[in-house]
């Protein structure tokens, strides 16, 4: 059984490993089996389309998004908005939170 994975979507992450180290970006998916996610502006490819008019799709090269695996990114922490590893918290109305490690402050959905 998969890991859970601390990220989800709509997160700000930014990239510590790979060719776009140091970019920043919205998390647009998660795939927790695979433990990847997509994240917006990052490891953008180019994809030969072929076109489909059924579809409505128009042919040609598409640049997108592609995954990349979550080792390779970390969340934004919403206090310092410095990189963060993330713990999670149960809060005394019985709540679970994810929390930033360096400050401790609670990561809102």
């Amino acid at each position: 059984m998969p890991r859970a994975i601390s990220i989800r979507k709509n997160d700000e992450v930014v990239v510590i490993g790979g060719r776009d180290r140091g970019k920043r970006g919205r998390v647009l998916t998660v795939d927790a089996a695979k433990n990847r996610l997509t994240v917006e502006g990052v490891n953008v490819i180019k994809r030969h389309t072929r076109p489909n008019p059924q579809r409505n799709i128009k042919g040609g090269i598409v640049e997108r998004e592609a995954p990349i695996h979550a080792s390779n990114v970390m969340l934004v922490c919403p206090e310092s908005g410095k990189p963060t590893r993330v713990g999670h918290k149960r809060l005394d109305d019985g709540r679970k939170v994810r929390i930033s490690r360096s400050s401790g402050a609670v990561i809102e959905k």
